[in-house]
This record gives C-alpha cells, structure tokens and sequence, in this order.
C-alpha cells in the first residue's frame, strides 16, 4: 500500500494548542503539518455517528485524506448512510492499539456529500493509490462505483481535532476557522 501525500488544505492553518493539564514534561503540540500526515497514512478509521433515535453508532472503515478533508464512503441504507441523513456530525479516530508510543488522532467535523465527478475520480484515484486494487472505484453520476455496488462518498473537513502522543504523553488541540473567515 502506499502513502497517500497530504494535498495542501484550502483552508487557513488551524490553531493548534498543548493541552499541559494532560501532557507530560518536556511534551510539545504536534504540528499540523504532520497531522496531516499521520492522516494520509493510516489504514483504518473508527467513524463515529448518532442513530435518529440518539444511540450512538461506530464502525470501523477506510479513509483516504484528500483536499484538507477525510473521505470515507458508504452503500445507500447502510446504518451510517441513514444515520448521516439525520444528523451529518461525526467523530473519526485513527491510531495505534497501545500505550506507549505513536499517537492517536481524533477528527471532529461535519460529513458532506461528494458529488462531483471530477472530485470523485479524484478520491478514486487515491482510494487505489493507498489500499490497491481490492479497492478500485470508478466515478459515475455523483457515485463511487465498485464491486459492491454504488458508494455514497462524505467529506469531512476538520472543525476540531485532537492528537495524542504516546512518548511522551501530550494532548495538542487543534481549531480550525469556519469556512469564509480568517
């Protein structure tokens, strides 16, 4: 598999903050840049959303990050799909299954259709670029279109997001402007 390079994000740089109430001496706030980074390369998401009724939802899936966002996609009437309907706000989570060392990564945002045929040849040309071929989409009429069917794509641009380094233990917060404002 290989890395899916971060695209330079067209928003403005978030601000980013160390938590010292939950960061060791001598931790400091990870850049975004490398974020960014982190993102692109991880193989695996747990996405995060709320059921009509107000139960909480998670699943793990892929994510390629893409123009300043994370991409994931979804069958029409899956539980996620139906969920996104009611409420778009997710949490996604990527890291690492242990204690010590690497860092986790926690993205909070609003999902958001991608229907676009040019940005959706765009996600599947990343989609084959990062997982291969098990994973080749094509884009038609608004969709991701692979072996199991029509996918509904979601972009989810950052609001807020939090790292957690592991060695030593640091919490960096990153926020991000709305979009339109500086």
């Amino acid at each position: 598999m290989s890395s899916n390079a971060p695209r330079e994000s067209p928003r403005t740089s978030p601000r980013t903050e160390l938590n010292a109430d939950y960061s060791e001496e001598g931790a400091t706030a990870l850049g975004w840049p490398e974020a960014e980074s982190l993102l692109a390369e991880a193989e695996l998401f747990w996405l995060s959303t709320v059921r009509p009724d107000g139960r909480p939802h998670v699943t793990p899936l892929i994510a390629v990050w893409s123009g300043g966002g994370l991409h994931f996609c979804t069958g029409r009437g899956e539980r996620k799909e139906l969920n996104l309907r009611v409420n778009p706000e997710v949490v996604l989570t990527t890291g690492v299954n242990t204690m010590d060392g690497g860092t986790d990564l926690v993205i909070e945002g609003r999902a958001e259709r991608v229907t676009d045929d040019g940005r959706l040849r765009t996600l599947a040309r990343a989609y084959r670029e990062k997982y291969g071929a098990e994973w080749a989409f094509e884009a038609a009429d608004g969709f991701l279109v692979g072996d199991g069917g029509p996918a509904l794509a979601f972009r989810v641009a950052p609001r807020t997001a939090f790292g957690f380094a592991k060695d030593p233990y640091g919490q960096t917060r990153w926020s991000f402007p709305a979009p339109g404002t500086h």
